[in-house]
């Protein structure tokens, strides 16, 4: 595996605008033709729509289960953004390379792309899976299809390394997500006549009290996960909209909250306090007007990844990095629907970092992605061979198939 191939796989890949409202399937198209040419075959798994899809493949044996090697093929979006480079041409300036989607994560696509062929190449004792998912930038959306997709197979993969950023260190954890919009509906009338109507803003800004005054009672009482930085479930309004002039009493106001909760809260707990809260309101605001009232849309869910500390899988992969430190990540990834859904044992490894992600002038550096291409090479190394099987063998390799 040359640099010159990650380079050059990496250009092609940032070269597709893969925004999250756009469709994927150009980039997957190329991703098939590509594992083509190598002699690996591919499947998609699509959306309902048909305008995306997952990628999935096997190499190795497929009797057995294997190490998936995860990523999302989406990006945020530009719009808005001061830019020096285009963000759709890789860009090299002394280290780095500059593009949208370079450390969130076609860094990681493309050491796995280049990667393919010695893979291929290799006497692995058991398979490498290549899983891209489409839409984790919305919510981890697109990625549920495949889910479904795995579930229902004979086999499903033992591990799995999802390659978000986290500057080549692996992350056992990261904390849950749950995003809501509440609607109210209010009653309109003149200003001067303000008790007559129904103000939906004042209805949104007590919700709003109750979110702020949840958040500083956890920060104070927990449950804590010392793993964090930030150790405790955290609550916010990200936005509020509502109200037309300021001579009319507001009819409409939405907000959407958002928790990040840490493994020992229940997110649904926590929105069913919400909840109650809002019936309350929306109780009162009906005296006055029986049409108003208080909706719930969901916007995004995802849970939390927790894997022990002393799980093999992390001895495992700390020795292909020649490692020892732990990452606990303040962003949420597929990794945790891998474990909930699958119960396959789940880590967050890959090149970058996400202080660059979703930023103007994106990038990852030649070092993080030599770094990556070294840990591939030794993964392969370890799959591979006599010794390989003997593990195998005797259980020292990878767990049993979790189906």
């Amino acid at each position: 595996m040359s640099q010159d191939t990650v380079v050059d796989l990496l250009a092609e890949l940032v070269a597709f605008d893969t925004t999250s409202h756009r469709s994927n399937l150009p980039l997957i198209a190329f991703i098939e033709a590509y594992l083509a040419r190598h002699g690996v075959a591919s499947r998609r798994v699509a959306d309902a729509t048909g305008e995306k899809a997952n990628l999935y493949a096997t190499i190795g044996p497929v009797d057995r289960p294997g190490v998936m090697l995860s990523g999302h093929t989406d990006t945020v979006p530009v719009t808005g953004q001061a830019w020096n480079v285009d963000p759709f041409c890789l860009t090299a300036e002394g280290e780095r390379l500059y593009g949208r989607g370079t450390a969130d994560m076609k860094g990681f696509l493309a050491a796995v792309l280049a990667a393919v062929p010695a893979l291929v190449e290799a006497d692995l004792a058991v398979p490498v899976h290549l899983a891209f998912s489409h839409d984790e930038e919305v919510g981890c959306v697109g990625v549920r299809t495949l889910l479904a997709d795995l579930a229902q197979q004979p086999l499903r993969p033992a591990a799995c390394l999802v390659g978000e950023p986290t500057s080549m260190r692996p992350a056992t954890a990261h904390k849950g997500k749950l995003a809501v919009r509440l609607h109210v509906r209010g009653k309109a009338c003149h200003s001067g006549m303000a008790p007559e109507g129904v103000n939906a803003i004042h209805a949104a800004a007590r919700l709003a009290t109750w979110v702020e005054e949840t958040a500083a009672a956890k920060a104070i009482h927990g449950p804590f996960d010392a793993r964090f930085a930030i150790p405790h479930t955290t609550l916010q309004v990200g936005t509020i909209q509502g109200g037309a002039a300021l001579n009319i009493v507001p009819q409409d106001c939405r907000l959407d909250i958002e928790i990040r909760n840490v493994a020992e809260e229940d997110p649904e707990a926590l929105l069913g306090e919400l909840m109650a809260v809002a019936a309350y309101l929306a109780a009162e605001m009906r005296e006055t007007s029986p049409e108003a009232g208080i909706r719930l849309e969901r916007l995004s869910e995802y849970p939390g990844l927790s894997m022990a500390d002393d799980h093999a899988l992390v001895a495992f992969i700390l020795s292909l990095l020649d490692a020892s430190e732990l990452e606990r990540i303040g962003y949420g990834t597929e990794g945790g629907l891998f474990q909930r859904e699958l119960g396959i044992p789940t880590l967050v490894c890959g090149p970058g970092s996400m202080a660059q992600g979703h930023q103007p002038d994106e990038f990852v550096t030649h070092e993080q992605l030599a770094r990556c291409e070294a840990f591939l090479a030794r993964l392969i190394e370890a799959l591979s061979g006599p010794e390989a099987r003997r593990r195998l063998a005797a259980g020292e390799l990878l767990a049993a198939d979790p189906a």
